[in-house]
């Protein structure tokens, strides 16, 4: 399960409106994942006036394309608030293209906490709006090379297409503030609820000569390692490799690993979970810092050869999550991107 107290018509409300904006964008004709995200960003884009797609497009190789964050500031892009009711649900078909019905939960859940921060707040904190997410495009639609993104605070996804593939879904990160609900009508609600049990069962499954591996300190890092890197390298100490854990332990990452992937739609995780065995899962490693009991500040990575995953957990009483997905070469797309342009000639 995703949620802890949540209301399962709510859960299947978004999913049923995640499929019925991909029908009424079109998106029901297409059939792999590059054609449906220019599907459903075209069709976007011609339901916006001239002046909304201006603030909405960004040339693909225009710098705003690497310049990310996920802290409660106002982006560039054309945000949710300033569009019609139509225009909102194209804009969540587009979203729909790029994720799996968990990963889109989990992003308009997301959204949703601003007004319970609101609530929190009462004033006294960054101005709190969930409709004050940014869309934005780079490049054409459909053309050789083009990428998406939406943005906001705690989210941000970015996707970078050419033709019917999907070559970067990098960097990919959710945030959740609370991490659980502790008063009103949503309380009890965890959305990252899985990341931190995972991880947290993982390591307490670790024999003590194990843990010397695997904990590298007991003061937990209060954010991310890499913040909103344009590019990242692998972080140590490694931490403990999955080539020296049990077969049950093993599971237990994979299964951690696969929580965090799938949050994209199928062909997106099942393309870096293949990367990630061809490099091979003995080498990835797991890396823990901060307490093993929840309520205590804790961090966590995951790295091998192709990815890093980072999780944390310290901020307001360990009670604010930020979790992120990196690829160590293809983030935005540069990787493949580099390989295509040294292998297929183009006009100056």
């Amino acid at each position: 399960m995703i949620f802890v107290n949540m209301n399962h018509r709510i859960l299947a409300g978004w999913v049923a409106g995640c499929m019925l904006t991909l029908i009424s964008a079109g998106e029901i004709q297409a059939t792999t994942a590059g054609d449906e995200m220019a599907n459903a960003a075209n069709t976007f884009l011609n339901a916006l006036t001239s002046e909304q797609q201006a603030k909405a497009t960004f040339q693909f190789k225009d710098e705003e394309r690497y310049d990310w964050h996920f802290v409660p500031k106002s982006r560039k892009g054309l945000p949710f608030k300033e569009m019609t009711g139509a225009q909102q649900k194209l804009a969540h078909a587009l979203l729909c293209s790029g994720l799996s019905q968990r990963g889109y939960a989990k992003a308009t859940t997301i959204m949703s906490l601003e007004e319970v921060l609101a609530g929190i707040e009462k004033g006294k904190g960054p101005n709190r709006d969930a409709d004050m997410y940014f869309f934005t495009i780079f490049g054409t639609p459909g053309t050789e090379t083009w990428g998406w993104r939406l943005e906001g605070h705690h989210l941000s996804l970015n996707f970078v297409v050419r033709g019917d593939k999907v070559l970067s879904a990098t960097p990919a990160f959710y945030g959740t503030n609370p991490g659980e609900v502790r008063e009103g009508p949503r309380k009890g609600l965890r959305l990252l609820g899985q990341e931190e049990d995972l991880g947290r069962q993982l390591v307490k499954s670790l024999s003590a000569e194990q843990q010397k591996v695997a904990i590298f300190t007991t003061n937990a890092p209060k954010e991310i390692i890499t913040g909103n890197q344009r590019t990242v390298k692998a972080l140590g100490p490694d931490g403990l490799s999955a080539g020296k854990m049990t077969k049950a332990q093993k599971e237990l990452l994979l299964t951690l690993v696969k929580e965090y992937a799938f949050r994209h739609r199928t062909e997106v995780a099942e393309a870096d979970l293949k990367k990630i065995e061809h490099s091979g899962w003995d080498k990835v490693h797991f890396a823990w810092a901060g307490g093993l009991e929840r309520g205590m500040g804790h961090y966590y990575r995951i790295q091998g050869p192709t990815f890093l995953l980072e999780y944390d957990n310290t901020q307001n009483n360990a009670n604010h999550v930020h979790s992120v997905w990196r690829d160590f070469e293809n983030d935005f797309g540069e990787d493949v991107l580099k390989k295509h342009y040294e292998e297929v000639p183009h006009g100056k």
